[in-house]
């Protein structure tokens, strides 16, 4: 399995304190099967992440995973809000794609309900050749979430859920039935460290969506295929259309 979404890398964000942290991480990673592990450190106004660092933070974790004896692997990428995407280049934009493969970029919706700003903001990505994972919709959760969900997804985005949210008793039901309506696609595990909070871990949130009879044909695509895809910078069409 590829985890999409990840705060992996030590000392950037909020996500791993340390290289222990992050190690601790990736142990979770194997452990739940998890073989690639996406590390997406917040690009928005309240963390201080140089971009041009990225690249070498990948590789330095990578190194210390593989002298400890992991065989997951860390991919490149980043978590841009969509009011910071202004301010950065096109080079910047190509960096913090989702495997490098400078096709998908992983989009943090403004706090609050989706509004009309982050389907402006995928409409520049995709002006400039990009396409947009839309991360978490489960935090802007408001009665016109599914609409707005098919919106982007007709414009050619794709949805990334939190896979803790479908093991979460009061949450899962909503997201299953997102996700058979076609407005989820793929899942990241969100996770900001190992010593607290969601693990690195998506096979819970896969046995959920395997329960589900609409879905149960088309989890791999969405935990094997379309991740791959993804990484690679290849298109992506879901094999099945939204519905509001």
């Amino acid at each position: 399995m590829i985890d999409l979404h990840c705060h992996i890398l030590p000392g950037l964000d909020d996500g791993a304190l340390d290289i222990d942290d992050a190690v601790g991480m990736a142990r979770q990673a194997d452990e739940d099967g998890i073989r690639t592990v996406c590390a997406t450190p917040h690009i928005r106004h309240d963390h201080d992440v140089v971009i041009e660092t990225l690249p070498s933070r990948v590789s330095e974790l990578n190194a210390e995973l593989e002298r400890r004896g992991l065989t997951v692997r860390v991919a490149a990428g980043g978590e841009v809000a969509e009011t910071a995407l202004q301010g950065l280049e096109a080079a910047e934009l190509h960096a913090l794609t989702l495997g490098g493969g400078g096709r998908w970029l992983l989009l943090e919706p403004a706090p609050g309900p989706l509004a009309d700003s982050l389907a402006e903001a995928a409409e520049e990505l995709a002006r400039r050749g990009i396409r947009s994972v839309i991360a978490h919709p489960e935090r802007h959760w408001a009665p016109d979430l599914a609409v707005r969900l098919a919106r982007l997804v007709d414009r050619g985005a794709i949805v990334q859920a939190t896979a803790a949210m479908l093991e979460d008793e009061r949450a899962a039901p909503t997201m299953v039935d997102l996700a058979e309506r076609g407005l989820v696609h793929v899942l990241g595990s969100d996770s900001h460290s190992s010593r607290a909070g969601r693990p690195v871990r998506l096979s819970g949130a896969e046995a959920a969506l395997r329960a589900s009879a609409p879905l149960a044909r088309h989890v791999d695509w969405m935990l094997h295929v379309a991740p791959a895809a993804i990484l690679a910078g290849d298109d992506v069409e879901p094999p099945y259309p939204p519905a509001t």
